[in-house]
């Protein structure tokens, strides 16, 4: 039966802070009672040793269960609710060769994540009008291994039809997409970037749905005058196209953004956060009462410009933004200590890396990183043990936040209501990144044999068990569903 009451039995949950305490839960598609057994709650540092952890939950009191209940063993790892990352690009329709729905969701699966929300651009046609998101929902409707909510979209191409934008984002906003992304500089021909002045024109749509607009922030022309310079030059490696793509370009644009959107009450997002200074521009107009809010990715944490010298991964680690500096990365990680950032996304975007991750051109590589199956275990690894952040903030940059921003009802949350969405994490294994063995379409990541020291064990979907690393899983393909916002 699709709704009788399992069991998982012997995880841990997080309270607060890094506290966690030994429960039960009962869960149909939906979380029914979180049981806590004994009245005994754990801080991190007495847990995290395998050998006095496994001594302390011998002394936890087992409970006994009436025969004929469905019964999961937890292991006495770490349940946490199922990620959500409300920024990738799965390809489906019109780009399939890069990605796609099925892979890409599968990819998600293993990565403990168990909604997305994709982005309008790289589908075709773009979700922009009220016939393309039909479009787009009939394409995918029943290709998605995860809960799945769609981006709508503003591009230039827009402001020359006849329709006016202000009915194309109130039907996009009625069909329930999640929010609307526009660019400052964009290289699509499908979608094209907006004015300033145009940003101002979207801001004043999207502001009366109540939903974000979220901003790829590089401004147009400081990148367009440093590029088109360095190649008349013949200057196209990967220092060239870093300095066009500079901190300073990201600045310029979120100070520009603010002063379009300026006395506009619309919920302002910059995607994809890559520098210390863009950040300063944003926590300044956070501290002024300004709606503007931001997220970064697990290459911005991670990686610098130095690692372009490696040539195994230089080529992978291609995205707009650039990665930057030790001072960016730095400052990043203080921004989601200190609440500046809200949550950390992919932007995951694949490709055929034979293909066109190869060129000896850099600024004709293709820019995208496939790392939707890797932030959940980056981010426990490199984030909270390493004491970078908690295990509470781990928790919300993951899931909590982006389910609350973008209104992702019963969702983000481990509470009694709630979709049985968990991934089960262990924080005490370890597991090298192979590309071989990815699950999304193009088998490549600059994190190549890097050793994240946690593992995504099993992951379920609204009760189902959708991936598991120990055996069989109860739902396949098809099983995710629109999520309206």
């Amino acid at each position: 039966m699709d709704n009788e009451t399992k069991i998982i039995k012997n995880v841990f949950i997080n309270s607060n802070g890094n506290k966690l305490f030994p429960a039960i839960i009962y869960f149909s598609d939906k979380i029914e009672k979180i049981e806590k057994l004994g009245n005994i709650e754990f801080d991190w540092d007495e847990l995290k040793e395998q050998d006095v952890k496994e001594k302390l939950i011998r002394e936890i009191s087992p409970k006994k269960f009436s025969q004929g209940i469905n019964i999961i063993d937890g292991k006495f790892n770490l349940l946490i609710p199922g990620a959500i990352d409300p920024h990738v690009h799965f390809d489906t329709p019109g780009f399939e060769f890069r990605d796609d729905f099925e892979h890409g969701t599968t990819a998600a699966a293993y990565g403990g994540v168990t909604t997305i929300i994709d982005m309008p651009c790289t589908s075709l046609p773009p979700v922009t009008n009220k016939k393309n998101f039909e479009y787009k929902l009939n394409a995918v409707q029943k290709r998605s291994l995860v809960d799945f909510a769609f981006w709508g979209g503003v591009r230039g191409n827009d402001f020359c039809k006849t329709i006016p934008i202000e009915e194309q984002v109130r039907e996009l906003s009625e069909l329930g997409v999640a929010g609307f992304k526009v660019y400052v500089i964009s290289g699509m021909d499908t979608f094209t970037d907006l004015t300033y002045e145009r940003i101002t024109e979207a801001a004043k749509a999207i502001a009366p749905t109540g939903k974000p607009m979220g901003v790829h922030a590089e401004d147009k022309f400081m990148v367009l005058t440093k590029k088109n310079e360095f190649i008349a030059n013949n200057q196209n490696k990967w220092q060239h196209y870093c300095q066009a793509r500079s901190s300073e370009a990201e600045a310029t644009a979120i100070e520009n953004v603010l002063k379009a959107v300026n006395n506009i009450d619309v919920k302002t997002h910059i995607v994809h956060l890559s520098s210390q200074l863009g950040l300063e521009k944003i926590k300044r107009a956070g501290q002024k009462g300004i709606k503007i809010t931001t997220e970064t990715c697990p290459h911005y944490l991670y990686f610098t410009q130095k690692d372009f010298e490696n040539e195994k991964i230089g080529n992978y680690l291609k995205t707009a933004p650039p990665v930057k500096l030790q001072k960016d990365k730095d400052a990043l990680w203080q921004g989601l200590a200190d609440g500046s950032i809200s949550f950390v996304t992919t932007d995951h975007a694949g490709t055929v890396p034979d293909k066109e991750k190869i060129a000896d051109n850099f600024w004709k590589v293709y820019g995208g990183i496939p790392g939707v199956e890797h932030r959940v275990p980056f981010l426990f690894s490199e984030g909270f043990l390493k004491g970078k952040i908690s295990l509470q903030k781990t928790i919300e940059l993951l899931s909590t936040n982006a389910a609350e921003y973008f209104n992702l009802k019963s969702k983000g949350r481990i509470e009694k209501d709630f979709d049985a969405d968990f991934a089960l994490i262990n924080l005490w294994d370890s597991k090298k990144v192979i590309a071989e063995e990815m699950h999304s379409k193009g088998k490549y990541t600059p994190f190549e044999n890097v050793t994240f020291n946690s593992v995504v064990v099993k992951t379920f979907l609204r009760g189902k068990v959708i991936m598991n690393k120990e055996g069989e899983k109860e739902e396949n393909i098809g099983y995710g569903k629109f999520i309206k916002s």
